[in-house]
């Protein structure tokens, strides 16, 4: 019997022993990557990509394994905390106590503080009927409770932050899930409306979710989008395309001054979104204003990829989008470097070409502006919640089945993150109020999103969101890492408080590359609307600050305190910012270089801004 079980156990051993190639290769002295290749993952057959990108269809996306995990390193850690347990007793009972005098104190029309504040942001329970009995006890004791969720997932000791704050998120929109405000007879605002119109808001209510409900699932655009088609009401400062690739459409805008000042502006805009939320209607047209001002200005118009494109990279999108507009820039403004300005993840794509014409040794660009763009990728705000191993192989094998990302997928996330805003105030608004709210430029831009193709948007996610490879040296063009401190042209920066895709103290972090000037901007208003933020917009200020290179880093909130708020628009700031590094006018450059190969292709908008 002995032999016999030493027969298979040597068997065994020999047959299921693999050997581990990662020691030989340490002890041979080869030199590991810069980012570890786990070579024992096998790749992911064709039966697992097909359940995920079904699973995917019903989960916005969203990796039930990354929540499972979120939800069992909290619920674990939280059981053997009998310290956070008492805590959080104690708080209930406090709480408790308070609400219950409150509630006394109401019911006998005694005056008494509120047991709870809402958060400034939240205006769900403003309005003055909500300060009535009995809808005050009720949104008062809601808070109460959304702040014990709170409590109860956060602060516990050892559970990592990313799972801590993906816990906390979940709990925080489903409590806002179950808000009163969502709700007929907890809505003070919508009983009163219904009782007044004699039931009519609820009718309208459901005439509108039925209209939206059949767009949806014939995939149409948003109820009034029809009437801000580009070329049409929106995207119309005059142009002509230049070039096109298989990639991008290059605009070239017809000047407006009978001189321009002789550096050209090349924009590259975010390929998530059609180019022209830099031009919208003529009178918040970035685009309208820098022609105004005496500019020429060049557009990138990105192509909105289809499944023969899911092998288009990052690489694809530096060389065909930045690269190539570039050289075309030039060679049809000769003798001139370029002004370039990145929107969102189009300023990102532009730091990284802008490191890598440095890297070259070229002087192509004479200023680099990035709006609302990262390039440090550690506090990336609530978008990092999605981004981890678990959730980007899921996202994958959902990209795999169509060769890109869907469009509904991306604007689900989005929506997510700011669910009062955009889901849950228009549930109230549109079906219980059975108000429409009028369609203007910004909201029909925002639903004219396009598609990410799977090479690329994999990519983008693992080496910059991920791993954070472009601002700590490790990302590679050409198999050399670029790097940001090579760059020398100055830089301008624009973000804004309210930013949930790009925090402004994320974006801050440009200023520790510290070998050329930045000009830091900080303007109020969230990620879109704060750049979209023409002269003579009420309500609007602005911070703005210049760090020479070479002078040492001030930390950001030392920088808001100490920097002075300025009302208006910071349009005028970076026009005078561009001007002053110019070095003169001439007259205005022709449109295209037909003798160059440039030739004009057909009027602006062009042909992919209309891509579906």
């Amino acid at each position: 019997m002995t032999e016999w079980l030493n027969y298979w156990q040597n068997f065994l051993q020999s047959t299921l022993t693999v050997p581990d190639t990662r020691g030989e290769r340490q002890r041979s002295g080869a030199v590991p990557p810069l980012v570890e290749v786990r070579e024992e993952i096998d790749p992911p057959s064709s039966a697992d990509r097909l359940l995920h990108a079904t699973m995917g269809q019903f989960t916005w996306g969203i990796s039930p394994a990354a929540l499972g995990l979120a939800y069992a390193d909290w619920a674990f850690h939280l059981a053997v905390s009998p310290g956070k347990w008492q805590r959080l007793m104690e708080k209930t009972i406090r709480k408790t106590v308070r609400f219950a005098v409150y509630a006394m104190r109401g019911a006998i029309g005694s005056t008494c503080p509120r047991c709870i504040e809402p958060l400034p942001q939240d205006q769900r329970f403003r309005g003055a009927a909500w300060q009535h009995w009995p809808f005050n006890l009720i949104y008062q004791g809601f808070l109460l409770q959304q702040q014990w969720w709170h409590n109860a997932t956060t602060g516990i000791g050892g559970i990592s932050r990313h799972h801590e704050q993906v816990v906390s998120f979940v709990a925080r929109q489903l409590l806002d899930t179950v808000s009163p405000v969502n709700f007929i007879a907890t809505n003070p605002e919508v009983l009163e409306t219904t009782v007044r119109s004699g039931g009519q808001n609820l009718v309208h209510g459901a005439f509108n979710l039925i209209a939206d409900w059949e767009r949806a699932v014939g995939g149409k655009p948003p109820v009034g989008s029809e009437a801000f088609p580009p070329g049409g009401r929106v995207a119309v400062t005059p142009g002509r395309v230049v070039y096109r690739n298989r990639l991008i459409e290059l605009i070239q805008y017809s000047p407006q001054t009978e001189q321009v000042y002789a550096e050209p502006i090349l924009i590259v805009p975010a390929w998530i979104m059609k180019y022209y939320i830099l031009d919208l209607s003529p009178t918040n047209s970035l685009v309208q204003y820098l022609v105004e001002r005496g500019h020429t200005v060049f557009m990138i118009s990105w192509h909105n990829p289809q499944a023969e494109d899911r092998d288009l990279g990052m690489d694809d999108y530096l060389r065909l989008g930045v690269l190539d507009a570039v050289e075309a820039v030039r060679t049809i403004v000769p003798g001139h470097k370029v002004n370039a300005v990145g929107y969102c993840l189009g300023g990102t794509l532009l730091s990284i070409a802008a490191a890598f014409l440095a890297r070259r040794g070229g002087a192509e660009l004479n200023s680099v502006t990035l709006l609302a763009a990262q390039t440090d990728f550690t506090e990336a705000g609530e978008l990092s919640l999605f981004i981890d191993d678990s959730q980007l192989s899921y996202l994958e094998d959902i990209m795999w089945e169509h060769g890109y990302l869907d469009t509904r997928q991306m604007a689900g996330v989005f929506q997510l993150l700011r669910s009062n805003d955009l889901i849950w105030s228009r549930v109230v608004h549109e079906y219980l109020m059975g108000r429409r709210e009028p369609m203007t430029d910004l909201m029909a831009w925002n639903a004219d999103a396009t598609r990410m193709p799977y090479q690329m948007h994999s990519e983008y996610l693992r080496r910059l969101f991920l791993n954070n490879d472009l601002f700590e040296g490790r990302y590679k063009v050409d198999g050399i890492p670029v790097v940001l401190s090579d760059i020398r042209a100055p830089i301008f920066v624009v973000t804004t408080e309210r930013d949930h895709v790009a925090p402004w103290r994320s974006v801050y972090k440009i200023n520790l590359i510290g070998e050329t000037d930045v000009t830091f901007v900080l303007t109020n208003g969230g990620h879109n609307a704060g750049i979209v933020n023409e002269p003579g917009h009420i309500g609007r200020h602005f911070r703005i600050a210049r760090r020479a290179a070479g002078e040492k880093y001030i930390d950001p909130d030392t920088w808001v305190d100490s920097t002075t708020a300025m009302a208006g628009s910071w349009w005028p700031a970076w026009a005078e910012w561009l001007e002053q590094c110019s070095t003169g006018r001439a007259a205005p450059p022709p449109l295209g270089a037909p003798d160059k190969g440039y030739s004009p292709l057909g009027p602006a908008p062009g042909r992919y801004v209309l891509e579906r």
